[in-house]
């Protein structure tokens, strides 16, 4: 017995199937619109609200139907010769671009490549045309990627490249004594700075009685071959659940050493073990600071009060300066409401909400090379914002129990 197929039937079912498949895609993406999950923000372009990628920006990509073709990652990240992105983590980010291995890794080796790192820095004379003939200018050179010949920067005669390798394997002896792994590492600004970074084995309890908050030790290490910038290590305390960056200065203990780029800088990185033994005490002091932030409470008005001290309003503002000051409020209200929900109205709660906003909100101009998130991880690896944080972290001590 043979079977006739009715070819028009099918191609009609298929197609109905498709048209089924893009209906629901389109809907399920204007519930997260509807959810405020996600917001458009110009043209074909969405920023994610919510969830661990907070803060980034993607392209929807639609067919000539107009229906959701693909979501494309603008991730901000440099791209290596082969075209991979420049990036290393030990679990997936950035849309899960870069070289993710899973659980990560503790060989150096693997981690400068994986994140394209492994590239190194000589300089060159600065050369100028005059009067027909090319100069050598006695006292600059240029910074120059050894594997491509991109330029870097403009250095003067004192500076000496701290090579990618050689300033970051001292951190090798920690991940080897203890159970730690390299976190992330990447390059940004076409490789005039690079970063690197390690987990601490041992996470920070605050108010272990009370509220529990964990908050995650890393030590970050940053290498800048512009000149304009320090090679620099910090400790760096960060809190999961919302992503925020928690790098403010305490009592008696340092956070941050940094170290130019001159002669004899690589045998003084090897000091840099102090500050990863300094590390323990920061954290220490951090726990018990933020602790008395737990169990003090803090009215809606004394948080506006912190909030002013902290972006102060001149009485002649102009009306759009009052307008930025009236929505930056807002916002920083909404964020308190939010930790006081979850930790209770405490001096706590106002100090993440600071830190949230200044980490995930506050309005960010990228450069040319960069997107808004690119620009945003940027300055909380750097510390655009420590020293706001530091002064919030001050002022909100004040109002804690003796």
């Amino acid at each position: 017995m043979s079977i006739t197929t009715d070819v028009n039937t099918a191609f009609a079912d298929e197609k109905t199937a498709q048209i089924d498949a893009a209906r629901s895609r389109e809907q399920a993406f204007q519930a997260r619109i509807g959810r405020g999950e996600i917001r458009p923000v110009g043209g074909d372009q969405y920023e994610v609200l919510t969830g661990w990628d907070r803060g980034e920006v993607f392209t929807v990509s639609r067919n000539i139907q107009g229906n959701i073709d693909a979501i494309i990652a603008n991730h901000g990240l440099d791209s290596r010769a082969d075209g991979t992105i420049a990036l290393y983590a030990s679990s997936p980010a950035w849309h899960g671009l870069g070289q993710v291995i899973p659980g990560g890794t503790t060989d150096i080796d693997t981690v400068l490549t994986a994140g394209g790192l492994d590239f190194t820095v000589t300089t060159v004379p600065a050369l100028y045309q005059w009067g027909g003939e090319l100069h050598e200018h006695a006292d600059q050179f240029h910074t120059v990627r050894r594997d491509t010949g991109a330029p870097l920067g403009i250095v003067g005669r004192r500076y000496q490249p701290i090579q990618n390798r050689e300033g970051f394997e001292f951190l090798q002896e920690l991940v080897g004594r203890f159970d730690v792994v390299w976190e992330s590492a990447g390059v940004i600004r076409g490789g005039r700075r690079v970063f690197i970074s390690i987990r601490l084995p041992e996470t920070v309890t605050v108010d272990a009685d009370g509220i529990n908050d964990v908050v995650y030790p890393y030590v970050a290490v940053m290498n800048d071959h512009s000149g304009n910038g320090t090679f620099q290590c910090v400790v760096t305390p960060w809190r999961p659940i919302c992503a925020n960056t928690e790098r403010f200065a305490v009592r008696d203990a340092v956070t941050r050493w940094a170290v130019r780029h001159t002669a004899g800088a690589t045998d003084q990185i090897k000091e840099a073990r102090r500050t990863l033994g300094l590390s323990v005490q920061y954290f220490e002091r951090f726990a018990d600071e933020e602790t008395a932030l737990a169990r003090t409470d803090i009215a809606v008005d004394s948080f506006r009060k912190v909030i002013a001290d902290l972006w102060p309003l001149e009485d002649d503002a102009p009306d759009r300066t009052r307008t930025n000051h009236a929505t930056r409020l807002g916002a920083l209200d909404s964020l308190f409401r939010t930790e006081a929900d979850r930790v209770g109205p405490t001096a706590y709660a106002a100090e993440r909400a600071i830190t949230g906003y200044l980490d995930h909100v506050a309005p960010r101009r990228p450069g040319k090379t960069m997107t808004e998130e690119i620009a945003r991880a940027t300055a909380a690896l750097e510390g655009s914002d420590d020293e706001t944080k530091s002064k919030a972290h001050r002022r909100l001590l004040l109002l804690t129990r003796a």
